[in-house]
């Protein structure tokens, strides 16, 4: 048997297409409409983080949340410029 502890989920394919989208959607957030598709990939980074890909998932979490707050500031200085 594996060395895994028994409440620690393996990581499953589902995980990694979550925290993959979730990536892609922080890059479609920065440049088109950061609050949708911001939100978006925020819900599949947590997604994928609890599905069993820790600690990309959280990572992809964080570039969402980076990526909106970015893209705000970005705008909201071009419309004050």
């Amino acid at each position: 048997m594996a060395d895994t502890h028994a409440t620690a989920r393996p990581r499953t394919n589902a995980a990694r297409i979550c925290t993959i989208l979730a990536f892609v959607f922080a890059v479609v957030a920065l440049l088109i409409a950061p609050v949708i598709f911001g939100i978006i990939g925020l819900v599949l980074g947590i997604v994928g983080a609890v599905l069993g890909d820790k600690p990309l998932g959280w990572y992809a979490a964080a570039a969402n949340v980076v990526a909106i707050i970015l893209s705000l500031v970005i705008v909201s200085a071009l419309m004050n410029s």
